[in-house]
């Protein structure tokens, strides 16, 4: 990115704890609250900003509610007339958002983004939610025997890397254990309050952690979250107009691939590749050989774990182990704040919270945090390049950031 480089200014995450329709609150409350609290948080006016872009996933289903890209100018007078748009890609919908912002400001035609992820998943009952989430899916193609779809797709992934590599299933109750306690440190985690059992003594006890689906269990899920997350980002042109503002990060580099949306077609394909999904490990690539950066170069990683199998799958697609290893650095304590490259300090989506078509961005954010050295109790010591990796649906849409800190004088 070496071409024109893309500054966060700022942002901000809702506390993703919240029950927003139980607040008698809407998309317009939601994204009112994102859009003033992130444009605060950059210190900047709105009338700086000149394009908007927003990330939203299941807004139609949830709420009765698409357009979403008109929202922000219905809530801030300021932007009105801007130009502004929705994305949508299942869980990676704020990631193509933040890319929708990029690709304007690296192209010239604009020098300051506003990017928000919005998604209220409360407004139903679970298995309500469960059945929209759905949608992501191939629709009438797959799942169809699964009560809970997402938890049926990644317990077959699991059951993938079990057939290739053998897959132990305290493993998957260590990754969920490492997040909830991450979680804990985080004062916008969904589950910084819950009472968490100890996973690694009870993971496989029915009554504790009882089966969703297959070998997926209650505590290897990603929540029902209601939250949204906001972004600034901006060029070199609008520093150099600007001296007085400071970023909070640099993006570095990133990675975006597309492939099919049934998970059985992926399996098929790449049947016979080392990595289960190899074009998740592009991805990865993509963005280091982007950014000019390896995997050593990492201080962290913000990555997607809708279910402990996700995170699994991208423990060894990032590099951190072999093809099929992603145990030695569960096991190591590779993973923990700490450790060789602690992924999640936030807690992630399962402690975090995942409102889907903002989590691309809290990603981003996090990330920026972590770099800026702002990002409190979980912050890891020193951090100076972290990197994101983000995926929808049965990772048919996969996105990687990597972002660096400040450089000093």
């Amino acid at each position: 990115m070496n071409e024109r480089n893309i500054w966060v200014l700022g942002g901000y995450q809702s506390d993703f704890a919240r029950n927003l329709d139980r607040e008698g609150k809407d998309y317009a409350d939601l994204t009112s609250e994102v859009v003033d609290h992130t444009l605060a948080a950059a210190a900047i006016d709105p009338s700086e900003i000149d394009v908007v872009h927003v990330g939203n996933a299941f807004g139609d289903l949830f709420a009765g509610q698409a357009h979403l890209g008109a929202m922000p100018a219905t809530v801030r007078a300021e932007l009105w007339g801007l130009p502004a748009s929705r994305h949508e890609a299942a869980c990676a919908s704020g990631s193509i958002a933040i890319l929708g912002a990029v690709a304007d400001l690296r192209a010239g035609h604009y020098d300051c983004a506003l990017v928000v992820g919005v998604e209220l998943e409360k407004t139903v009952s679970g298995d309500q939610a469960a059945a929209n989430l759905g949608a992501a899916a191939w629709v009438g193609h797959e799942g169809q025997d699964a009560k809970f779809m997402w938890p049926y797709m990644f317990a077959e992934v699991a059951q993938e890397y079990d057939r290739r590599f053998g897959l132990d299933d305290s493993h998957l109750h260590a990754i969920a254990q490492v997040n909830f306690a991450n979680a804990k440190l985080n004062p916008n985690a969904q589950t910084r309050l819950w009472d968490v059992p100890d996973l690694l003594a009870a993971g496989s006890n029915d009554a504790v952690n009882p089966v969703v689906e297959g070998r997926i269990r209650r505590y290897d899920c990603s929540q029902i979250t209601d939250g949204g997350a906001g972004l600034v980002l901006v060029t070199d042109d609008y520093l150099r107009e600007h001296p007085q503002e400071k970023p909070m990060a640099r993006l570095l580099g990133w990675g975006h691939r597309t492939v099919g949306i049934g998970l059985a077609g992926k399996l098929v394909r790449d049947a016979d590749n080392p990595y289960v999904m190899p074009h998740l490990r592009q991805t990865v690539e993509d963005a280091f050989g982007r950014a000019g950066v390896t995997l050593d170069a990492l201080d962290g990683l913000e990555t997607h774990d809708c279910f402990t199998p996700s995170e699994y799958l991208a423990i060894d697609h990032i590099g951190l182990t072999g093809p099929g290893e992603s145990w030695k650095a569960v096991e190591n304590g590779d993973i923990q704040i700490g450790g060789r490259l602690p992924i999640n300090p936030s807690g992630g989506l399962i402690g975090g919270g995942h409102p889907v078509g903002a989590s691309g961005v809290r990603m981003v954010l996090d990330a920026s945090k972590q770099v800026n050295g702002t990002a409190g109790d979980y912050q890891v010591e020193g951090a100076q390049t972290f990197a994101t990796l983000n995926f929808g649906g049965s990772t048919a849409t996969t996105v990687s950031f990597v972002v660096g800190a400040m450089p000093t004088a």
